[in-house]
């Protein structure tokens, strides 16, 4: 076979594709990240299978109230009768619908005004910014709270109440690299040939912001797990005899030296979630570093 018949030479790799390459080699790499996936995969499967596993949360046994974790029921009873097994299974579903419902809503409200404020400056910066700032001064559970109190419970609501609660966070991130992108060259060419601001945000500023956002809303839902415990353990959250992680703790207290499975377990899955969902936005926020990234590609080519 001839030289000029010969197959070519594939062709180099392009610089997004190695920085892929490098990026999925340091997920698989970094054991914290893939632990912190197991453990979340592992709590959206059992919620997702509730109904096949796990007995119905609230049907309840006064002759078997109380007992101990057993082979009949792993977790034990509760006060009712109740299997706490069943009850801490469907607890995860309010848990990781309002952790990602949530933070869904803060990123569709907060970043778009965050990109606005960046970008416009002028009244829609200062207008939002005072408004981020005056909410910034209240923790996000006591803004959830008030919100709570003056509308009502119900999952709709805490869900609503908790994003509302994280919209600043999410506000300051986008105006804050906003402002760095708006200053760039090609931000000012597109000016230059007539390019509008929507076409400027959706195709020059959002792309480049991306990656932070990712960061943030992987910590804000282990946030926002843990508000909704908190609220639902003050009675402001999931009602009875609906399941709540923050709800199991609270029944689980009043017994605790009797029965001390009923606050430790469903305490234990709250802790070992939030956890999970803690260590996976620090990798991925490592993992989106491009520092790290070209510092990973160095190794790599020495």
């Amino acid at each position: 076979m001839s030289e000029s018949t010969a197959a070519a030479p594939a062709a180099p790799a392009t610089p997004q594709r190695r920085a892929s390459l490098v990026r999925l080699q340091m997920l698989v790499a970094d054991r914290g990240a893939l632990t912190g996936l197991i453990i979340i995969g592992l709590v959206v499967l059992i919620a997702a299978l509730a109904p096949w596993i796990a007995q119905d949360p609230t049907q309840q046994s006064i002759i078997n109230a109380l007992k101990p974790p057993s082979a009949e029921h792993w977790f034990g009873t509760d006060e009712f009768g109740r299997d706490v097994f069943s009850r801490t299974i469907y607890g995860a579903r309010p848990a990781l619908m309002v952790g990602l419902l949530s933070v869904l809503v803060s990123v569709a409200i907060g970043v778009p005004l965050g990109m606005i404020a960046g970008l416009r400056g002028g009244w829609a910066d200062t207008g939002i910014s005072a408004i981020v700032d005056i909410m910034l001064s209240f923790p996000p559970l006591l803004l959830a709270l008030m919100v709570v109190t003056l509308v009502g419970s119900g999952l709709p609501v805490l869900i609503v109440a908790i994003g509302l609660a994280h919209v600043p966070i999410f506000v300051r991130l986008a105006r804050s690299s906003t402002l760095l992108i708006r200053e760039l060259d090609y931000v000012a060419a597109s000016r230059t040939f007539g390019g509008r601001d929507l076409h400027i945000l959706f195709r020059h500023v959002l792309p480049n912001i991306v990656g932070p956002i990712i960061v943030m809303a992987t910590l804000s839902i282990a946030g926002a797990i843990r508000e909704e415990a908190a609220l639902s353990f003050l009675g402001l959250g999931v009602q009875p005899p609906n399941p709540s992680w923050g709800n199991l703790i609270r029944d689980g207290v009043t017994t605790i030296l009797e029965a001390p499975w009923l606050a430790l377990i469903p305490g234990l899955c709250l802790t070992v979630s939030v956890l999970a969902f803690n260590i996976l936005g620090d990798s991925v926020r490592d993992l989106l570093d491009p520092r790290d990234l070209a510092s990973s590609a160095l190794k790599k080519g020495s």
